[in-house]
């Protein structure tokens, strides 16, 4: 239930909260529909805009919530590939990135749930920032509402959670904000086009397998031996592949779907023969395709270590890898690069302007 003592902002609150906020006031729950519709379908966010409500409840709401939750800083795009990379700023001053993709049959918004991210991923610039808080459910949902009014080259069809950040350690505001997208009234996308991606964290896999929402999910594997993904994905010492992998098989089977495995190339690391078998054995024990990804260049973040020594796959043997996969008979996509030219490629997003 929304505590306005504790709650100043509206956006961000599900249809549920916002129904229970409107009955203990003693206002009719149709109300918090009108409201809800406003705010998530019509992507109004002055309560004076909103004519279907009484002007003394416009009044009241106005003096008790505000709800915009991000602010637009300002914005990339990529003459080659139509690619826009944007800076939204939230109330604090932190900045986020979000990433708006056009394809021939679809235009993917790539949106985040953390400033920075806590995983450390070597291949990843977003782990390289660091960390410095979860999003609200909001500002989630404000990323799809902001690029939405600007990007006017085409209609955002798609939605994936895979910005900076991990979603699943964010897990209650990215929850609420699927339930915003599942409603009806909230015009403009279908929970069924939108993907969440996640690094590995197997208890909220099954959580979120019991929320009922069957969103399809993304799992960045990157490889199918425990001690590789150990140096290049440190989460992985806390929840293993294998563990993951039993929740993957789990959240599958209960929801229907299939899942994404997300495979970024690196050289010398996870592009030789045997772990094309470890992924035909992987993918042939669960419904489930391959996404093959070049890896993009962090050198825009001066990497150390590990992260800097990283190198792509050479494209000649990415194909190869590829072509070996498909003689298996696995579902694989290879991916093209899209906005490396303004840092907005996968796995480059970061705002480096960070305290």
């Amino acid at each position: 239930m929304i505590n306005e003592k504790e709650i100043r902002t509206l956006k961000g609150f599900t249809l549920q909260e916002i129904k229970e906020y409107f009955v203990s006031e003693g206002e009719p729950a149709f109300r918090a529909e009108q409201v809800f519709k406003w705010m998530y379908g019509d992507m109004v966010d002055d309560f004076d805009e909103m004519s279907n409500l009484p002007k003394a409840l416009r009044t009241k709401l106005s003096e008790t919530f505000y709800i915009d939750t991000l602010s637009y800083s300002t914005s990339e795009h990529s003459p080659s590939t139509r690619t826009k990379k944007y800076v939204f700023e939230t109330s604090d001053g932190s900045k986020i990135e979000s990433v708006v993709i056009p394809e021939k049959k679809r235009t993917t918004l790539c949106i985040s749930t953390q400033v920075g991210c806590p995983l450390d991923c070597k291949f990843c610039a977003t782990g390289l920032m660091g960390y410095k808080k979860n999003l609200t459910a909001g500002e989630i949902f404000d990323q799809f509402k902001l690029a939405s009014k600007d990007y006017n080259e085409s209609e955002i069809t798609n939605i994936v959670y895979m910005g900076m950040g991990e979603p699943l350690l964010n897990f209650n505001e990215t929850v609420k904000s699927l339930k915003i997208f599942a409603e009806e009234l909230t015009t403009g996308i279908s929970l069924k086009k939108i993907t969440v991606s996640t690094a590995g964290i197997a208890p909220k896999i099954k959580e979120l397998e019991e929320t009922g929402l069957k969103v399809k999910l993304a799992f960045s594997l990157h490889s199918c031996f425990e001690e590789i993904r150990n140096k290049i994905m440190p989460i992985n010492k806390k929840y293993s592949l294998k563990e993951n992998i039993e929740a993957l098989k789990s959240y599958a089977a209960k929801t229907n779907t299939r899942i994404t495995f997300e495979y970024v190339m690196l050289e010398g690391i996870n592009d030789r023969d045997e772990d094309i078998k470890a992924l035909a054995r992987l993918m042939s024990t669960i419904p489930s395709k391959l996404n093959i990804i070049p890896f993009n260049s962090l050198e825009h973040m001066n990497p150390s270590g590990l992260a800097g020594q990283l190198r792509s796959t050479p494209m000649e043997r990415i194909q190869i890898f590829t072509d070996k996969l498909r003689e298996k008979n696995i579902t694989v996509m290879l991916r093209n690069t899209q906005g490396d030219d303004i840092a907005a490629a996968c796995g480059q997003l970061a705002y480096p302007k960070i305290e």
